[in-house]
């Protein structure tokens, strides 16, 4: 029985050592990035569009659905400029510009 609570102690901390690493997937982090920026802001997101590496951590710009309209092309997007420290801990986001779905790059 000790020896059983002993093991869970050192998983337990192992599984903190890990939460704590660095990460080098730009994917990993894309997935984090949005994930984060939907639970604070409750708004539905579309994309990824860039992930880049900082000086002290990561830059990631996720495209969110903020308001939809008839026809689809009509909804408004927004495009937030999310930012994570190396341990994938958000430091700061922004939203940088809103969009029609359907209007062309300028």
């Amino acid at each position: 029985m000790a020896e059983q609570s002993r093991t869970r102690v050192r998983s337990s901390s192992a599984a903190r050592k890990d939460k704590k690493k660095p990460t080098n997937d730009p994917g990993a982090v894309a997935r984090r990035a949005a994930e984060m920026l939907q639970s604070l802001i409750s708004h539905r997101v579309e994309g990824v569009t860039a992930v880049r590496r900082t000086d002290d951590g990561w830059c990631v710009e996720v495209d969110v659905l903020e308001l939809a309209r008839i026809p689809d092309t009509t909804s408004l997007l927004a495009t937030y400029e999310v930012k994570l420290d190396e341990d994938g801990e958000l430091l700061e986001y922004y939203r940088t510009h809103r969009y029609r779905r359907g209007a062309a790059d300028q």
